[in-house]
């Protein structure tokens, strides 16, 4: 999916802002009946103040009055959506436009050509936010007394954040539009020529498309022939050394121009083998972390300042990458690790298949007896639907390099196998970069109980040795896990191995002369402790602290105020442990730190 700017032959205008908002019941044919209004975008739970409203479950309505642009015949006008979450029912003027589901991919509808000669329209959206075993992320959706109040048992653990959370754009375009934008390149050995590739669809066939490459100082360096064309001496996307091209794209009937859009790209090429991984031929390193969109009053909506400011202290400490946990990021924050050489691991939100993934979280309504994961889960459909609509939005990003399937599901478990395996391959089959794909493995799928990361190609592994494990014992921890990597590197010799999640809760200022756990001194012993082991191990390619900054979730009995495994607190601020990551990182290069 193409993401909106303005060309000569397409305008854009925000809808962002103040919009009206209700909570509840509603006949969206009427004029929404309400004093309340709503920031678009942004999570609703973290602007009112009132705590049910906060928790509400169920239909929030969003209501808006736009103009129209002015459209020729020739024309449509496009309302559009970064994300809405979980689910979106969309009318314009009473009217049905269309719905979609999954709370972390685009989604747009064209509206009625009976509407352009009109002066505006009323623009509403019901927004819901329930989930259960047939929705990803997974939670366990209730009805308490009777029907009256509704809940969400969330199946993972971070703050179940609801709303329109990213822009709104109304756009033009022509009815003969360029539709999708494909771009591929192959480098040479030794890296002096790149032969480009750009694929381009359209709503109707056209006399001629052209193509043109430009650098960035927008300098024309050719143009292609049947859409390849061999670029020599190409500038390279490094790793923190960022470079973009723009492909512009053209369509034209009897000399007229119909539609035109510029993509940005980058050069690179991403391989895996002998248990290494590769960026541009080189054996990368991955130094970084997993995130969350979360930040406060904003909670999960867009907030570019943040996102920069976020990059902009990853860069400080070292880290050169990120992971989307547990769901696909901004389009914005994707534009701006293209732009700055930030290398992203993009997860689909397929987060809770684990039926037993915490005791305060049962999807089969209670009782001791609990049935394996893949005999619960309906979400297939949705898995499907979120992989096809990640690859489809993020394939010409440089800094992608790699997909995840899920995080922590049950893949010990009866069939998981059979569930993943089909899925695993859609996402081979439909990314044109072809780029390595990954699992995220839970700590109770050890390597002699696990069924799937054989299908995958990079071994990936949140482990708490020294947290949830051997908890305070940071020798047992060491022990406990040196031996089960090395299992695994036994076990798959030629994968690489990545750590995507290790960490140790903290509370900035908590201090202990005997640094137990909590305290910030236990965070410096435990990273201290895992670092000494990563090293040992020639095939782990690559080390994601969980997490960034501390987040908002569900209060519960391990969480008070969220989770605080975060380097930094939920407001930026950092804890002791960044000054060692700075001295380690720093002098860990990006390229060829363990190099065979």
């Amino acid at each position: 999916m193409l993401y909106p700017i303005n060309t000569k032959t397409r305008t854009v205008q925000s809808l962002n802002g103040i919009w009206r908002f209700k909570q509840g019941n509603h006949e969206p044919q009427t004029v929404l009946n309400t004093k309340e209004v709503m920031v678009v975008p942004t999570s609703f739970n973290d602007v009112v103040v009132d705590k049910g409203k906060r928790a509400y479950i169920g239909d929030s309505w969003y209501e808006t009055d736009c103009v129209l642009p002015r459209v020729g015949s020739r024309e449509e006008v496009v309302v559009r959506f970064g994300s809405v979450t979980h689910h979106a029912t969309v009318y314009v003027n009473g009217v049905v436009l269309g719905q979609h589901k999954g709370g972390f991919t685009p989604f747009e509808f064209v509206l009625p050509a009976a509407l352009y000669q009109e002066e505006s329209i009323r623009l509403t959206v019901c927004v819901n936010n329930e989930l259960n075993y047939t929705t990803l992320p997974v939670g366990n959706y209730v009805k308490e007394d009777g029907s009256i109040h509704k809940k969400v048992l969330e199946n993972f653990d971070f703050y179940n954040y609801a709303g329109i959370h990213r822009n709104v754009h109304l756009y033009t375009r022509p009815k003969n539009h360029i539709q999708d934008i494909v771009i591929t390149s192959q480098l040479s050995d030794d890296l002096s020529e790149a032969r480009l590739e750009v694929k381009v669809e359209s709503t109707e066939v056209a006399d001629t498309v052209r193509i043109q490459i430009f650098d960035e100082e927008n300098q024309l360096v050719g143009e292609l022939e049947n859409g390849q064309m061999t670029l020599k001496q190409p500038r390279l996307w490094e790793v923190l050394d960022a470079y973009l091209y723009t492909a512009r794209v053209e369509l034209w009937a009897a000399g007229e121009l119909l539609d035109t859009y510029t993509e940005p790209f980058g050069i690179r090429s991403v391989e895996v083998k002998n248990g290494q991984f590769f960026i541009n031929h080189k054996p990368f390193y991955f130094k970084g972390f997993g995130k969350h969109e979360d930040t406060y009053i904003n909670g999960r909506g867009l907030n570019e300042a943040a996102n920069l400011m976020d990059l902009n202290l990853l860069k400080d400490i070292g880290a050169n990458s990120f992971r989307t946990s547990h769901y696909p990021y901004s389009e914005e924050m994707m534009r701006l690790a293209d732009r700055m050489g930030i290398v992203v691991v993009d997860e689909v939100p397929a987060v809770g298949l684990f039926q037993q993934f915490s005791a305060a979280l049962d999807l089969i309504g209670g009782g001791e007896q609990q049935k394996n994961t893949w005999e619960v889960m309906q979400t297939r459909a949705a898995h499907e639907q979120v992989i096809d609509e990640l690859i489809k939005r993020d394939k010409n990003h440089p800094s992608v390099v790699m997909w995840v399937v899920a995080n922590e599901p049950a893949s010990h478990e009866k069939g998981a196998r059979a569930y993943f395996k089909p899925l695993i391959e859609r996402v081979r089959d439909t990314d044109p970069q072809h780029r390595p794909v990954t699992l995220v493995n839970i700590m109770m799928a050890t390597p002699d109980k696990d069924e799937v990361m054989d299908l995958v190609d990079v071994i990936s592994l949140n482990r708490y040795y020294g947290w949830y494990v051997h908890h305070g014992d940071l020798k047992k921890a060491a022990e406990g896990l040196s031996e089960e990597l090395h299992q695994w590197q036994t076990l798959y010799p030629d994968k690489p191995i990545l750590i995507t999640e290790y960490g140790a809760d903290t509370l900035p200022g908590l201090q202990s002369m005997w640094d137990i756990p909590y305290t910030e001194g236990y965070q410096v012993d435990y990273y201290e402790m895992s670092h000494r082991v990563f090293d040992t191990i020639p095939n782990l390619v690559g080390e994601q602290v969980w997490n960034f900054a501390d987040f908002e979730t569900n209060v519960m009995l391990i969480r008070v105020k969220g989770n605080h495994k975060g380097l930094f607190s939920r407001n930026r601020e950092p804890k002791q442990v960044v000054r060692e990551f700075k001295k380690r990182w720093n002098a860990i290069p990006n390229y060829h730190y363990k190099s065979k």
